[in-house]
């Protein structure tokens, strides 16, 4: 098993910068990648980027590329991403995911932006951008 808990979300202004963070805890040396995801009311839950936990590769999604940064703490076994020049069409609830099963890497990387990819899931932590 796996934990995740986000922190980091606020209200802020379009053009402001935030940093979130997924701290893990339990099983964490299963963790092969790790994502964050995003969920607006009334849509579907989006792809925002994904790491992969041994050699830090990222992925983004064109929407967020360029303004937002995943990185990763191994031995503090944290998540994080940076939110630059925001938007309010990022506003959102931000999650964090684990993916803890066999995956290959780099041949796998585009599985990384399915929700259905990860096994563990955290609660959110909403993220707000006023125009």
């Amino acid at each position: 098993q796996v934990q995740l808990v986000e922190t980091g979300g606020g209200l802020v202004q379009a053009g402001d910068s935030l940093r979130l963070s997924c701290a893990a805890s339990g099983r964490t040396f299963n963790i092969r990648a790790m994502g964050w995801f995003r969920q607006a009311p009334g849509k579907e839950r989006e792809f925002v980027g994904s790491i992969t936990w041994r050699d830090g590769t990222t992925l983004y999604a064109d929407s967020v590329k360029g303004r937002f940064t995943i990185s990763r703490d191994n031995a503090e076994n944290t998540l994080y991403l940076q939110l630059n020049s925001l938007k309010p069409d990022d506003t959102a609830l931000y999650y964090c995911a684990a993916r803890v099963r066999s995956i290959v890497f780099p041949r796998a990387m585009d599985l990384l932006r399915s929700p259905g990819t990860y096994d563990y899931w955290g609660q959110g932590t909403q993220v707000t951008v006023s125009s």
